[in-house]
């Protein structure tokens, strides 16, 4: 898996400068064809790190239409999520996070945009390898039937594989989002 996740984040980080913004862009218009947003959801976004899809224009439509934007922040081996403000601070991995605002727990968030390494056609996802967003949502495992939170991988299209071995622990997607593609 270390293998594949290190070549995966190595065709990643090779997307030209110019090719991120055109996939940034077409990555709104994919979103909007299938997310549900309503009044009073909370979102989580992120901010994008070592080469991961920017959802920059992701975020600005949600903040010009009013929602509550929230990014993850590193409380202990889990994440929660805080409210987009004015003041942020980098956690141990050079990631910014919001400080000073509202902090919640991951089943308060209506829609988790989640970043990855790689995906599959099955929607099984590998991260950077922390465990971070399996820890973190492991109660979705555990719940039947469960709403919230709808969790949406982004992703270049370079970055899907053909099968994911899966482990118990992990956490499969709702949705993966490319900038040419939805696997729902």
């Amino acid at each position: 898996m270390q293998t594949l996740r290190q070549s995966i984040r190595i065709q990643r980080r090779s997307v030209s400068a110019s090719d991120r913004e055109k996939f940034a862009k077409k990555l709104l218009h994919q979103v909007q064809k299938i997310a549900n947003f309503q009044n009073g959801q909370k979102i989580a976004i992120y901010l994008p790190n070592d080469g991961e899809i920017n959802p920059k224009y992701i975020q600005n439509f949600l903040k010009n239409k009013g929602f509550s934007v929230y990014l993850p922040v590193l409380i202990g081996k889990s994440l929660k999520f805080a409210k987009i403000g004015k003041n942020f601070r980098k956690n141990r991995f050079g990631i910014d996070e919001p400080i000073s605002t509202e902090i919640l727990n991951a089943n308060q968030m209506n829609i988790i945009f989640i970043p990855l390494v790689g995906f599959d056609e099955f929607k099984n996802r590998i991260g950077m390898g922390g465990g971070f967003y399996d820890r973190t949502l492991a109660f979705k495992k555990r719940q039947q039937n469960y709403k919230n939170p709808k969790l949406y991988g982004l992703a270049f299209d370079c970055q899907e594989v053909a099968k994911l071995k899966t482990k118990s622990w992990d956490v499969s997607l709702d949705t993966v989002i490319t900038p040419t593609t939805i696997y729902q």
